[in-house]
């Protein structure tokens, strides 16, 4: 019965200790994409005849504004998406990924009705024409 007892053990502990060893030896997934992204809530999306004007909050008290390309939103080009969200309590937004530390695409996230608060407009005087053109990447203000 000792015996039993003792060959028990000592196959409970090899058996441990080779499933541990098994582990440690085995490569390591990696996960982790090359994309990150950052979410910045907006206050206000302007539809211009060349892009999207998106104003969003920098720091406490001030609104930085970026200008978005509307070539950037064609099936082409493929560096923008507009989602349109359903009426609810999520708040319009917009995302910006990048890929290894480098602007890759934007997803603007806006109301579908364009009734709602975070829509704007920009009058027809106004040329801001000069902001949208060669423009190449996003880099967000905070």
């Amino acid at each position: 019965m000792k015996k039993f007892l003792v060959m028990l053990i000592l196959a409970a502990v090899f058996g441990g200790v080779v499933s541990v060893m098994a582990q440690q030896n085995a490569p390591a997934a990696n996960n982790e994409s090359e994309y990150y992204y950052v979410n910045v809530p907006l206050e206000k999306v302007y539809p211009y005849r060349k892009g999207y004007i998106v104003s969003y909050r920098k720091g406490v008290n001030g609104i930085a504004r970026a200008y978005l390309p509307i070539e950037w939103f064609t099936e082409a080009a493929g560096k923008g998406e507009l989602i349109y969200m359903p009426s609810g309590t999520s708040w319009p937004y917009l995302a910006v990924y990048y890929k290894d530390g480098a602007f890759s695409h934007v997803r603007l996230y806006v109301r579908k009705d364009r009734g709602h608060s975070t829509w704007g407009n920009v009058p027809l005087s106004v040329n801001i024409d000069d902001r949208f053109e060669n423009v190449e990447d996003l880099k967000l203000e905070f």
